[in-house]
């Protein structure tokens, strides 16, 4: 890519598309293609291809997704499976339409089977089962993977997907019914530090920013300890308060700082094409499959102590509960991030000094911005 190069990024406002855009300007990239979804909707076939064909990107980014933590993936199976494909399919397709010089694609680690070996390969893919609960989001973007693959190797496009681990980062989701299990405990840590205090300024604040459905800052303390409790979020008959985590607290997780993968991506895009990707594979058989590359830190902590560290950074004096009602998911999901090593990147920032950053900016005016 050349610094004026004309690059489209897809979802530039979410956690994944905010770093990448910062990551680029970082480096003097200028030339950028913008557009909300109330400006495109990704899933409107017409509407992509008017689009490529009017403004020419001659790179692109696909970061645009329905994403969601368990909850949200479980509940909403059909609009996870359907928007996610429909995005995919309409974006690499029109890339390929117009001749786009090159494409990143941008997967999820839920890919792999709920029993892969630990630490995962790339070649576990397709290997077994899938976690039921993330399953249809997880077969979209297995296709968004093949799509990349196939056209590669039927058109010579040059289009790369990758599968970042579970990222963390400024602009996350931090949605109290939505959001991935990081961001999650932050806010509601953050918030069961205020209820200590009855600080219920900071609590209306923070809804006012964050709104919460059927939630109105403006109601009494009262309403607003009531609807906090339904959030797992609660004094208890000691006089303290607790937050309540989902799961045993025994699934280990591996957490990558959202601007960590931009800087993967972007090395990526400058610097490897998918003939060379390719090449870098291992086997004899003939076959072209398993070319996606895992972006991740090789490193894993468990559900308990990443709440405890974020406990710990916010200050919350209260207790812990884990809710074993609630779904673990995936006991281990670590990822092998040694074909990415080989290729030349590797991640700088480790969880400890993430979650000092996210609980920094959460609290920030840039956050409310």
């Amino acid at each position: 890519m050349n610094k004026d190069s004309k690059i489209y990024i897809a979802g530039h406002r979410g956690l994944v598309g905010s770093a990448l855009l910062n990551s680029l300007k970082k480096r003097g990239y200028q030339n950028f293609i913008l557009k909300s979804h109330a400006e495109l909707d990704l899933t409107d076939q017409q509407a992509v291809a008017s689009f490529f064909e009017k403004e020419k990107p001659e790179y692109v980014f696909l970061a645009a997704a329905k994403v969601g933590g368990i909850m949200a993936n479980n509940t909403y199976r059909g609009q996870f499976i359907y928007e996610n494909l429909m995005i995919q399919n309409n974006v690499i397709h029109q890339a390929y339409q117009h001749q786009v010089k090159k494409l990143l694609f941008l997967g999820s680690t839920c890919i792999y089977p709920r029993e892969a070996d630990q630490p995962m390969k790339e070649n576990s893919l397709l290997t077994a089962p899938l976690e039921y609960t993330n399953e249809p989001y997880a077969i979209a973007k297995i296709a968004g993977i093949k799509l990349c693959e196939s056209y590669n190797l039927q058109y010579e496009t040059n289009f790369i997907a990758v599968m970042p681990t579970n990222l963390y980062g400024p602009n996350d989701n931090f949605d109290l019914e939505s959001s991935h299990v990081l961001p999650a405990l932050v806010r509601k840590l953050l918030l069961g530090t205020y209820l200590e205090t009855n600080n219920w300024e900071a609590i209306r604040d923070d809804l006012e920013n964050r709104p919460v459905r059927n939630v109105n800052p403006e109601q009494t303390a009262s309403q607003l300890e009531e609807a906090l409790a339904g959030f797992g979020i609660r004094k208890n008959g000691n006089s303290g308060v607790e937050v309540e985590v989902w799961g045993s607290g025994k699934p280990r997780r591996e957490f990558l700082w959202s601007e960590d993968m931009a800087d993967a991506c972007v090395f990526l895009m400058e610097s490897k094409d998918f003939k060379e990707i390719v090449a870098s594979n291992s086997g004899s058989s003939g076959e072209i499959r398993n070319t996606h590359i895992n972006i991740g830190t090789g490193q894993e902590v468990s559900i308990a102590s990443l709440a405890q560290l974020i406990q710990k950074q916010v200050g919350f004096q209260g207790k812990l509960v884990f809710n074993t009602s609630k779904p673990d998911g995936t006991m281990r999901k670590l990822t092998d991030p040694s074909k990415l090593h080989h290729l030349g990147w590797k991640h700088q920032i480790d969880i400890k000094e993430g979650i000092s950053r996210i609980c920094q900016w959460y609290t920030s005016v840039e956050a409310r911005c």
